[in-house]
């Protein structure tokens, strides 16, 4: 009996040994995947379930029957991560990169070929406001101080001879529109010796006042320039910013992008333009109000001295009247008178 129980656990032994190592197998398979986590002693904090434990080693399966392997359940994460949204697809543009150099010149060598010319012209326009102004402000001022001296050496003089001599000093060359003045109506008298008076007064006006308007004329010359730029010069500028700003828009529609970048670059120099034409225009402006007051100035010392030559001239053909009626009249008391004849009695 007791072989015969031997005998029969022996075979049951023997056929329990594959369905034994297929369990063991299934059992090690998913415990290598995902290791089981570690409890907590007090089984808080969100600790993971442990996983059942296989069957026990020494309780046997049936004999012809293979034991189901039971996959070891995976440990829950603590926090369930969001579901990420799906990314909105940006529409893709045209990238236009501005100009690295911003400065004036980088803007002027990067605008377009009439823009440039437009800049070219104010900015020689502005040369030249300030060439008349230079020029000018040396000429009004050597003319103006030589005019007023030339006033008071007149207001000084006692007569046109003198004042004559006065101005032209010690170089004895007569410079200066007063000594001009002089120069003609000295002539005017020696050429209207045998005249009269008023006649010689008139014709010495009329050479005076002929001179005076030469005068104004040669100072105010290239003033008439300086007008011309300050009320041309902001609509050339004008037309340069109109321009600048047509690119722009030609830029806009060749490149089918509303980006900022591209029409920027044109916007600037438009503006650069405009900036010039606004720099050549108000000193110009002021520059030609300040000489038009200047040479009403210098005008206004040309009559005086005007006045002051006619005055001396006045006086002048005075004296000599008087001195040639004291001749006459010393003339006839000079001439001896005749004998007085004798008388005849009467018969």
């Amino acid at each position: 009996m007791q072989r015969l129980i031997g005998t029969i656990l022996f075979a049951a032994s023997l056929a329990a040994t594959p369905m034994t190592s297929s369990i063991g197998l299934a059992q090690t398979a998913p415990t290598e995947a995902t290791p089981a986590p570690q409890q907590s002693p007090s089984g808080a904090h969100g600790g993971a379930v442990p996983a059942p434990s296989a069957a026990a080693p020494g309780a046997p399966a049936p004999i012809g029957q293979i034991a189901p392997a039971v996959p070891a359940p995976t440990a829950l994460p603590a926090t369930i991560p969001a579901p990420t949204p799906n990314p909105i697809p940006t529409p893709v543009t045209a990238q236009a990169t501005l100009p690295h150099d911003l400065s004036p010149w980088g803007m002027f060598m990067a605008a377009d070929i009439v823009v440039k010319a437009v800049m070219l012209g104010l900015a020689f326009a502005s040369l030249v406001t300030w060439t008349i102004w230079l020029a000018k402000v040396l000429e009004l001022a050597a003319a103006k101080t030589r005019a007023q001296r030339a006033v008071r050496r007149l207001e000084e003089a006692a007569s046109l001879d003198e004042a004559a001599q006065a101005i032209t000093g010690r170089t004895g060359r007569a410079r200066g529109t007063v000594a001009e003045l002089v120069g003609a109506t000295q002539s005017e008298r020696e050429r209207s010796g045998d005249l009269g008076e008023d006649g010689i007064k008139e014709r010495a006006a009329i050479a005076l006042s002929r001179i005076e308007a030469r005068a104004g004329r040669s100072m105010a010359r290239g003033t008439g320039l300086l007008a011309t730029i300050g009320s041309t010069a902001p609509f050339v500028g004008l037309f340069g910013t109109v321009w600048g700003i047509m690119n722009s828009f030609i830029g806009i529609s060749q490149s089918k992008t509303t980006n900022l970048a591209v029409v920027a670059p044109g916007i600037a120099e438009a503006l650069l333009a405009t900036a010039i034409g606004l720099v050549a225009a108000i000193p110009a402006v002021i520059i030609y109000n300040v000489f038009a007051r200047a040479i009403a100035g210098y005008r206004a010392t040309l009559s005086d001295a005007s006045g002051e030559v006619l005055r001396h001239l006045s006086r002048d053909l005075e004296r000599a009247r008087r001195q040639a009626a004291q001749q006459v009249r010393a003339n006839l008391h000079a001439v001896p008178q005749p004998a007085a004849m004798p008388r005849v009695p009467a018969e």
